[in-house]
């Protein structure tokens, strides 16, 4: 046992050591030129570990809200093994994501990397990114999505209905399911449903091992993703080769686009490099947007007379549609203005997406401050749209703020420049035809504590939201009572 410990003490000195050294060589290197350009303020924390249990033992945004109040906007920190510099203004957040994004790379840690794929869009840059995106923005464009309007109806249609059949329901994971099934219609259109139920098995696998420590010990969380994730390239495989059998034409979704890619060079997009980025859409259309949703649902119950005016605008077109005989249509979603501007402000209240990583490429100066090469950079969303200086009162839900459009670089839910999220039409879509079934047709209350919240890793309401739904009848007024009759 002696032998033990001693060997235990001497690796943990030996790590400390390391750890020392190579905090202070980024020490010196953003030193360097202190005449020209200095290391931003903050604290480095901790040898390895730096401040990463502050961030982790309290609620994310007062650390980073505590730090941005004592430091400014711009303030240096060490968290999850990397110096970051985090950024909290919204010409900072334009500096590193539009007009210099070049000198900032993505950067994501390479275990889930592995389970998305490498040559995901979002892992990369240049050529090869643009290429990708401009795939992506064409299956996800606005006038491919009309298109999907009746899939989309009729898939939220389905989900909502089995809600009241059951006690209590974890509102998140419910959102989760329908989100995915979003998903598949972009992709991969009218899917057979074998196909869809063994891609739905696996990715739930790959789901539930993304945030888990990446081991490969057999039996792990990560390591069962892993193997989910070779099956879901098969599956993958198998759709491509059965399409190309069948001598399928151009079609308007993303497989479609992928497989009839051809560059300037004639060269065509690998099987591995279709099936990397569809997953790779499948995980950034799930978790943001069903969070979004539930968040939705929190508010729409805190808020009774917000819920009260947009159940009249959507009863308004329930009842055409059922006069007239027909389904909600995309004309229709393109207007409910008072629901749209209650989306735009959850999207701000929730935040969704906190920050994003990226990396400098090059040693970079920033309004005299040096961001060193190969730190993390982290423009800070969620701080942005919290702050009162681009808000007023800006922890109260207020839809009647999107009245009159934000500042520019103010409201940034779906990321900003050459990487912000593709599909940010296709979650409005989703989450205003789900909006629409559940106002009309339901009535609910919200189950235990509800106002606490988890990040895992976004900001989800506490538990998944649990709560209880109630179908109306079609005889019953619309009105605010939450609960059973």
């Amino acid at each position: 046992m002696g032998e033990i410990f001693l060997s235990v003490l001497v690796f943990l000195l030996t790590l400390f050591l390391l750890s020392y050294i190579s905090l202070k060589r980024n020490k010196r290197r953003g030193g360097r030129g202190e005449e020209e350009a200095q290391l931003p303020p903050g604290s480095l924390g901790w040898p390895y570990i730096g401040e990463t249990l502050q961030l982790y033992s309290q609620d994310p945004d007062f650390f980073f809200a505590a730090k941005q109040k004592r430091y400014g906007e711009i303030f240096k920190t060490h968290i999850l093994g990397c110096p970051c510099v985090m950024l909290g203004s919204p010409e900072a957040a334009r500096f590193v994501l539009v007009t210099q994004a070049h000198l900032f790379r993505p950067t994501y840690p390479k275990s889930k990397e592995r389970l998305i794929g490498p040559s995901a869009l979002f892992f990369h840059q240049g050529h090869y990114h643009l290429r990708l995106r401009k795939l992506v923005q064409n299956a996800l464009s606005l006038d491919a999505i009309r298109n999907l309007v009746p899939d989309i109806d009729s898939a939220a249609d389905s989900a909502l209905d089995l809600w009241p059949t059951r006690p209590v329901i974890h509102t998140f994971h419910e959102m989760k399911k329908i989100s995915f099934e979003v998903g598949i219609l972009a992709i991969f259109g009218h899917l057979e449903a074998g196909y869809r139920d063994d891609l739905k098995k696996n990715y739930s696998k790959l789901d539930a091992g993304y945030n888990s420590f990446p081991t490969n010990i057999p039996g792990t969380p990560y390591k069962k993703a892993l193997s989910a994730r070779k099956r879901l390239s098969k599956i993958i495989s198998e759709v491509i080769r059965e399409r190309r059998e069948k001598k399928v034409g151009e079609k308007e979704d993303l497989l479609g686009c992928l497989l009839n890619s051809i560059d300037e060079e004639g060269e065509v997009l690998s099987e591995a490099q279709i099936a990397d980025n569809i997953i790779g859409v499948l995980f950034a259309a799930q978790d943001t947007t069903a969070s979004v949703m539930s968040w939705i649902v929190k508010y729409l119950h805190d808020h009774p007379k917000l819920l009260h005016a947009v159940k009249v605008e959507h009863k308004g077109i329930r009842q055409s549609n059922c006069e007239n005989n027909r389904s909600l249509s995309w004309v229709q979603t393109r207007n409910m203005p008072i629901t749209y501007k209650m989306v735009l402000e959850s999207l701000r209240m929730a935040s969704i997406i906190s920050f994003t990583f990226r990396e400098a490429v090059a040693d970079v100066e920033y309004k005299g401050y040096l961001i060193p090469k190969g730190w993390k950079v982290m423009p800070l969303f969620r701080n942005i749209h919290h702050s009162p200086e681009y808000f007023t009162d800006p922890h109260k839900f207020d839809p009647s703020r999107f009245e009159v459009a934000p500042k520019p670089n103010t409201f940034m839910p779906f990321g900003s420049g050459v990487h912000a999220c593709p599909g940010n039409e296709l979650a409005k879509l989703e989450i205003l035809i789900v909006i629409h079934h559940l106002v009309t047709k339901f009535r609910w209350e919200l189950v235990g504590s509800q106002n606490r919240v988890q990040h895992s890793p976004f900001p989800v309401p506490f538990q998944g939201l649990p709560a209880r739904f109630w179908k109306m009848t079609h005889q019953q007024p619309i009105h605010t009572k939450m609960g059973p009759d």
